[in-house]
């Protein structure tokens, strides 16, 4: 079964002025439990084509699938549910709630999902543990490192093990013993529990451990 889809996606940023083509045409199909990168120099059009397949935009042109289901007409609200249920992000900028500690951002998503409280602190506090976090989960985004930080949003984004997982750039801010820990991590989920996981990245950490990989260049896929 396809994870993700999509069909002649375009999406074009300041169509009335200045307009810049991110994606022309763009078609992939996406199995269940592989492991991605999406590779390319800046501005090659990776981020913008993970915040369409997460739903986080909308295309200019053409269609999106997730599980079978098209998503391009959804409306606000599904999108929103869809994200909760079935997809985890990781953000290369973090994204953490600046006034709740590691594990209160880790539990969040969680939270929302309606699982009880005393599951979501068990949950939470064993992938702390597994991303090297233990000790520091009353701590808040403020007094971690960026690396620390990105394994509090590496943790979040799978602690709920959605079906697919989209990460923009995931070890941008992690030396490469903790980058090749994480990574590992996700590599086991993926093995043990089929999530799908696509990356965006330039690091050659991710690109050995990938399945495949699709390159972008200029808005297309190159090969």
């Amino acid at each position: 079964m396809e994870s993700v889809k999509v069909l002649a996606l375009r999406k074009v940023y300041n169509e009335k002025r200045m307009p810049v083509e991110a994606l022309q045409g763009v078609d992939l199909s996406i199995e269940k439990g592989e492991f991605l990168a999406l590779v390319g120099p800046s501005g090659s059009g990776k981020t913008t084509l993970l915040n369409l397949i997460g739903g986080l935009d909308r295309p200019t042109e053409g269609k999106i699938f997730v599980e079978g289901r098209e998503i391009t007409e959804l409306p606000s609200s599904e999108l929103a549910e869809l994200r909760l249920r079935r997809i985890g992000f990781v953000f290369q900028e973090y994204n953490l709630i600046p006034v709740l500690t590691a594990l209160e951002n880790v539990e969040y998503v969680m939270l929302l999902q309606g699982v009880k409280e005393m599951d979501r602190r068990e949950r939470a506090l064993a992938i702390l543990k597994e991303v090297g976090l233990e000790g520091m989960e009353k701590r808040k985004p403020r007094e971690l490192s960026g690396g620390q930080q990105q394994r509090v949003a590496v943790a979040r984004s799978i602690v709920s093990e959605p079906a697919i997982v989209l990460a923009d750039e995931p070890t941008a801010n992690l030396d490469s013993n903790t980058g090749a820990a994480l990574l590992d991590l996700m590599r086991g989920l993926n093995e043990k529990k089929g999530v799908t996981f696509i990356f965006s990245t330039h690091d050659s950490m991710v690109m050995e451990r990938a399945r495949r990989i699709v390159r972008l260049k200029d808005g297309t896929i190159v090969a």
